[in-house]
């Protein structure tokens, strides 16, 4: 049965990456690079129908017949087939979301990391381009009333795809020349493709009028499901929301407490943080604040023993100009099914271009010297890079499923339980470890804020006033960075609550195995709950809450 469950889980794949050739790639499964997915409606109606088929065969296993890891890897895979069994049939955005429509993600993929010679990757941007004039025609067949948030922003991102072409693959041509009439045989179509959607997208923006505007808010009940689908999570979205408020107002007592013992009794938090936010790095140190940083915390770390730590190939990168102005830095691990050893970059960034000063002074307040300590925690030691690095260590189950589904909410999870757990041990960051927890305490309160914006918004109408209220007051953000959350709150749904839910079930996790096993150390603790790839929390607990052996098995 074990034999017969890995084909089954090869195939899937198999069927997964062919019909999602962007996935695949994300992923490192490079068989399709030179396709994107079928948006079309008999497209979309030949995987309705697989995944039916998919559901029957896994129901017909004998999970009894499988092992420990395998019955977490069928878990997932049914998990999958219910996600997108939702994702066709109730929420439908393929309707009304334009942003699924862009290919500029399918096309960088293939320019951002040298996983194949750049010739082979061209050969694959030329066959990916000869495919986006009909992909963008089937997309505006199936596009009815669409949000006005996601009309905006989609052509927004359609100008940055529009550049990618041009620019970026000129500059990828500079390498390949010999691609060149590969490259032009196909883009003038592409572009002009990609022109005439984007023109589309903005006359329906122009031409709605009022009440033309389709809402960009999924309703209580699909927020419910998409978030169980989505997240895994074994509390219900009620539950998670009526912890999230009983969070904040513990977070919010912690960081009080805080405030008074760093400057006094009487201080405020918002003065605190004024102190700390002026304590800035700017677009010429930026990047050097964070390649120290990410030393200082692996020496860290490995002193303290907080987890295993290995040393792959990680490089600091310069944020690609298309990605700046969200955050200051984010991790881009390699692919888990990526044959080659290809290193893990931490992509920071200085501002975007043409910023004004007041926006750029505005921005690393909020990314001040010590939340960028914080955030460094979170993206790379001991948060993304190192838990992925534990990760892809993997290979218990006989399947690629932990690598290729791995559980979103759990990969955050760990990084937000992380940063605690950093500020716990006292992390000095630039000098003062209370500025590290300070700044470590405002984002669990950003963390909580999320989830209760992301039920607040799309299940129980909170409107933009009471969501800023609530994110510039009890969340201490600054007006920029409350706004833009406003609208990714619009342009999400189920997303922003992954941070929260999956640290409140990390943390359970942790606090149970500390309990059931007081004689391991913290380190053994993390690698037991490290050692298993990234399957949901409870998916996991099955796994960990066996008798302790050896680390890392």
């Amino acid at each position: 049965m074990t034999d017969q469950f890995a084909a089954l889980a090869r195939e899937y794949l198999d069927d997964l990456a062919e019909r999602h050739p962007d996935i695949a790639t994300s992923l490192g499964d490079h068989r399709f690079d030179g396709r994107l997915p079928d948006p079309s409606e008999d497209g979309l109606a030949d995987e309705r129908r697989a995944l039916d088929r998919w559901a029957a065969r896994l129901n017909e296993l004998d999970a009894g017949a499988l092992s420990d890891e395998q019955r977490v890897d069928a878990a997932m895979m049914a998990d999958s087939v219910a996600r997108r069994v939702f994702e066709i049939d109730e929420l439908r955005e393929h309707t009304w979301n334009p942003l699924l429509a862009n290919p500029g993600k399918a096309i960088y993929l293939l320019l951002a990391r040298d996983f194949a010679p750049l010739p082979d990757r061209l050969a694959s941007v030329a066959a990916r381009l000869a495919e986006i004039p009909a992909a963008l025609a089937a997309a505006r067949r199936q596009l009815g009333a669409m949000p006005k948030v996601h009309l905006e922003t989609a052509i927004a991102q359609f100008d940055g795809t529009i550049a990618l072409i041009t620019r970026q693959v000129d500059a990828a041509l500079g390498g390949a020349p010999s691609c060149a009439a590969q490259i032009a045989a196909v883009r003038p179509a592409a572009l002009e493709a990609l022109a005439e959607h984007r023109a589309w997208l903005a006359a329906r923006l122009a031409g709605a009028g009022p009440g033309g505007y389709a809402d960009p808010r999924i309703g209580a009940e699909r927020f419910a499901r998409k978030l169980s689908l989505t997240l895994g999570a074994q509390a219900d979205a009620d539950a998670i929301l009526a912890r999230a408020h009983a969070d904040l107002d513990r977070v919010t007592e912690q960081i009080t407490e805080l405030a008074a013992e760093i400057a006094g009794p009487g201080a405020s938090v918002r003065q605190v943080l004024d102190r700390l936010a002026g304590e800035a790095p700017d677009d010429d140190t930026i990047v050097g604040l964070c390649r120290d940083a990410l030393a200082a915390q692996a020496a860290f770390v490995t002193e303290r023993r907080l987890v295993t730590v290995y040393d792959d190939p990680v490089t600091v990168i310069v944020m690609p100009e298309i990605d700046r102005g969200v955050a200051v830095a984010y991790c881009d691990a390699p692919g888990p099914l990526e044959p080659a050893p290809l290193p893990t970059f931490i992509a920071v960034s200085p501002t975007p271009a043409g910023w004004p000063r007041r926006r750029i002074a505005s921005f690393y307040r909020e990314y001040n010297r010590h939340m960028v300590h914080n955030l460094m925690v979170h993206e790379a030691m001991p948060g993304h890079y190192l838990q992925l690095q534990h990760s892809r260590r993997f290979k218990g189950s006989g399947t690629a499923i932990r690598a290729a589904l791995r559980s979103g909410s759990f990969v955050e999870g760990w990084a937000v339980y992380a940063e605690r757990i950093m500020a716990e041990q006292g992390y000095p960051g630039d000098g003062d470890p209370r500025a590290v927890r300070m700044q470590q305490l405002k984002m669990q309160l950003r963390t909580i804020i999320n989830a209760i914006l992301d039920a607040r918004i799309h299940g129980h109408g909170m409107t933009e006033a009471e969501a800023m209220a609530l994110m510039t007051g009890r969340g201490h953000q600054e007006e920029g960075e409350a706004a833009g959350k406003w609208r990714r709150a619009l342009l999400t749904s189920a997303q922003l609550s992954t941070y929260y839910v999956g640290y409140t079930e990390v943390c359970d996790l942790a606090a149970e195995l500390g309990a059931a096993s007081p004689g391991q150390a913290g380190w053994q603790v993390h690698d037991r709950m490290l050692a298993h790839g990234s399957p949901p929390v409870r998916l996991l607990r099955a796994l960990v809450s066996r008798p302790a052996g050896p680390p890392g098995g």
